[in-house]
């Protein structure tokens, strides 16, 4: 009886732990969300990220790691990465697409400094307008995902012939060649993991230039690999 007892007391103070920072996975999902388009909801990247909380804190062990958040946070953020993985959004076909639409969005800012609406893509590409709009929304959501992993579902062969330190080696090589406010961009993209929108009131640009340096150096790092 004595050990059931006990067994529900750590029970409990894991249930109180893993509820006590569920506003902290809110707040997380939120600031994801942000980065998405409308077709991912905010309550099943809450639900993921709960899911997960919940289970890192029956695993919790204070004696390895005295701030159970700074044991948490990395792997609840991991495990939303890892829900929009499981949408399967690039596939072949897309990704085709997406690099086409990329370079017709590309062409246009340079030349009128906005981006051009989904029918005027689609006229050029010969394809249906709606389909646009959902290869936008794909690449939306694929640009939330850490560097490597747009690396690896877009050139997977490449990818797999580099070791990381390699990949990484040249990822900062690209970098150096842009200039110091396109580095801070994907400073504050990637790592800051502020949205475009917030980058834009920072560093008083446009949302789309930043998305197109963003596209410039997932281009480049994919040319210098392969």
């Amino acid at each position: 009886m004595m050990v059931e007892g006990y067994d529900a007391h750590i029970r409990h103070y894991q249930d109180e732990m893993a509820v006590k920072y569920l506003p902290a996975v809110k707040a997380m999902a939120y600031r994801l969300k942000e980065r998405l388009p409308r077709s991912v909801e905010f309550d099943d990247l809450v639900s993921i990220g709960a899911e997960e909380l919940i289970k890192l804190a029956r695993r919790y062990d204070r004696e390895q790691n005295d701030s159970f958040w700074g044991y948490a946070k990395s792997r609840v953020y991991g495990s939303m990465l890892d829900y929009l993985r499981s949408l399967d959004i690039v596939s072949r076909a897309n990704r085709k697409l997406i690099k086409q639409i990329d370079e017709i969005i590309s062409q246009y800012m340079d030349e009128y400094g906005v981006e051009p609406e989904n029918a005027y893509i689609a006229e050029i590409l010969q394809e249906d307008e709606q389909k646009i709009k959902d290869a936008r929304r794909v690449a939306a959501i694929y640009n939330v995902m850490p560097l490597h992993d747009q690396l690896e579902s877009n050139e997977r062969d490449a990818f797999s012939t580099i070791e990381q330190e390699e990949l990484i080696e040249k990822i900062m090589d690209v970098l150096k060649t842009m200039s110091e406010r396109d580095q801070m961009i994907i400073q504050m993209y990637y790592f800051e993991e502020l949205t475009y929108k917030e980058i834009s009131e920072i560093l008083d640009i446009t949302p789309s230039r930043i998305s197109q340096v963003h596209k410039r150096v997932i281009t480049k790092v994919r040319d210098s690999i392969g």
